[in-house]
């Protein structure tokens, strides 16, 4: 019977608190971990005969029969440990074959989305009141981790609408500040989680998030770093949120400030690695028709782009919980009411846009 066994290995650096080399100190062994079986009954059975024997000096009969129960009970563990082995690969097979399949109809579903935009192009028809799929950036696109986000994204969109919808709703009515909480929490939670959506899509392909294919041709015009500049919304946001103490006024003042020099040191850094990916590419003779090499250093630096759109959401998520910290609740159900319904504006200002009448020359 296969058994696993522990192994620990010094840590390099002792009195630091590291909880993920605590984790790679130890060295697990064996096929599956939680594979792992206890001591069979048989040999726990076995040092228990010996004893019998040791103090019995020579009863043999008894002995014999508990050495055929205990070997009975062993092939018995032996079995049902099998069982579970073969029982759990099984479950392994089928849950892959699931998520393949489901990765799939995924892909599917786009491309039938894409056949039928293309479709409503040729005949000139648009649908009103719904959600442009172009313009929401299903592009076409066999990457398996852009196709995911571009449906969640879709998803996320259509539950931001009704998040807005129910907010104004609230804040229409008579509601108290513990309920409105509620709805704030919530608002916070949703950008948080498309935030989330970005940095795993950009690990994907980060050319596809931080040129905003999946945005509206509208909300793309205002991009920066694959999502809206903080300050400017800071700034479209003021109005919205009246009445504001002197204090809280200074407070929105210096926070956007603090905003405006943050993105000018990514928009500083995007700049440098531009010339630096720029200077990469060109590296060489050209028209010698042999780049490979330059090629390869050039993607090698990619991961660096992929950080920048994780640091200006990171920015956009900072500035999101300070501005939450500095309003009231009912303002900031206000400002969160404000900024969708911006967004809103945007993706239908696109979709108008896209669906004018033009002149046939």
């Amino acid at each position: 019977m296969n058994s696993t066994s522990a192994r620990f290995v010094p840590s390099k650096r002792m009195g630091i608190c590291e909880p993920m080399h605590q984790m790679a100190m130890w060295d697990f062994k064996g096929n599956n971990f939680l594979e792992t079986s206890p001591p069979s009954m048989f040999e726990i059975e076995t040092n228990l005969d010996n004893l019998s024997e040791d103090t019995s000096h020579g009863t043999v009969g008894p002995s014999s029969k508990y050495d055929q129960e205990a070997s009975k009970s062993d092939d018995k563990v032996r079995r049902r440990l099998a069982q579970n082995r073969e029982a759990a690969r099984k479950s392994r097979l089928r849950k892959k074959a699931y998520v393949q399949q489901l990765e799939s109809s995924k892909l599917r579903l786009i491309q039938l989305e894409q056949e039928l935009h293309r479709t409503r192009l040729q005949q000139g028809q648009y649908v009103g009141g719904g959600i442009d799929t172009s313009q929401l950036g299903y592009s076409e696109t066999t990457n398996p981790g852009i196709a995911t986000f571009e449906m969640e994204y879709g998803q996320w969109v259509e539950e931001q609408n009704r998040q807005i919808s129910e907010l104004r709703s609230a804040l229409n009515s008579d509601m108290g500040d513990m309920e409105l909480h509620i709805f704030v929490d919530c608002g916070m939670r949703h950008y948080f989680d498309l935030f989330t959506m970005k940095a795993t899509a950009a690990k994907a392909d980060v050319f596809h998030i931080i040129s905003g294919m999946w945005k509206t041709s509208a909300e793309r015009f205002f991009l920066w770093i694959a999502g809206f500049r903080p300050s400017e919304l800071l700034k479209i946001l003021m109005p919205n949120l009246e009445p504001l103490t002197e204090q809280q006024r200074l407070d929105v003042s210096n926070l956007r400030q603090s905003c405006q020099q943050a993105e000018d040191a990514l928009s500083q850094g995007m700049e440098k690695l531009h010339y630096i990916l720029a200077e990469t590419i060109a590296e060489g003779q050209l028209g010698e028709g042999n780049y490979l090499h330059q090629i390869g250093s050039t993607i090698d630096k990619f991961e660096a782009l992929a950080r920048f759109v994780v640091q200006a959401d990171h920015l956009r998520q900072e500035t999101l919980q300070q501005i939450y910290r500095i309003l009231s609740t009912r303002q900031a159900a206000q400002g969160l009411l404000a900024m969708g319904e911006y967004l809103q504006r945007l993706r239908t200002l696109s979709s108008c846009w896209s669906s004018r009448p033009t002149e046939q020359t």
